[in-house]
């Protein structure tokens, strides 16, 4: 299943899911009321279509810590870079206001998109693993250990 198909699939889940109404707090599109699937089949597509950069898109529909604002900058990342897990990640951090949030579940897609392979060495060869103050290689255990139980 390649990104689009997500992206669609989303749509179609969403809609069935969804109940809440949502109004943005800032950006471009503060007249609209309505859910999250909606604003994204209507305001994502848009900006993807009119080949808009993440930082452009993110920043039209101000991307801070609200669904309303998040759910879009996270799904437009992927549509634009989901291929490509550094870009990804980059563009999560550098152009979107609640970076942190916003990259780790991008990180978490394109991960479980595309496995420990896509994660650039020189990222992984500065990562200490370390769940403690002294348990270096730690969390890196946890996770050989979870990788050989779950698959």
């Amino acid at each position: 299943m390649d990104i689009s198909e997500h992206y669609a699939m989303y749509i179609t889940v969403a809609k069935e899911l969804e109940t809440n109404l949502y109004r943005p707090r800032g950006g471009d599109f503060t007249e609209y009321e309505g859910p999250i699937w909606k604003f994204v089949s209507e305001k994502v597509t848009q900006a993807y279509q009119k080949v808009l950069s993440v930082e452009q898109a993110c920043n039209s529909w101000y991307s801070g810590a609200y669904l309303l604002e998040t759910v879009p900058s996270v799904i437009y990342i992927l549509m634009k870079h989901g291929g490509n897990f550094e870009e990804a990640i980059v563009r999560a951090v550098n152009d979107t206001k609640d970076n942190d949030t916003i990259a780790a579940i991008v990180g978490t897609a394109v991960g479980a998109l595309y496995g420990k392979a896509q994660i650039p060495v020189r990222w992984l060869d500065k990562l200490s693993g370390r769940t403690g103050l002294n348990d270096d290689g730690k969390m890196l255990e946890l996770l050989a250990e979870s990788g050989k139980l779950w698959g």
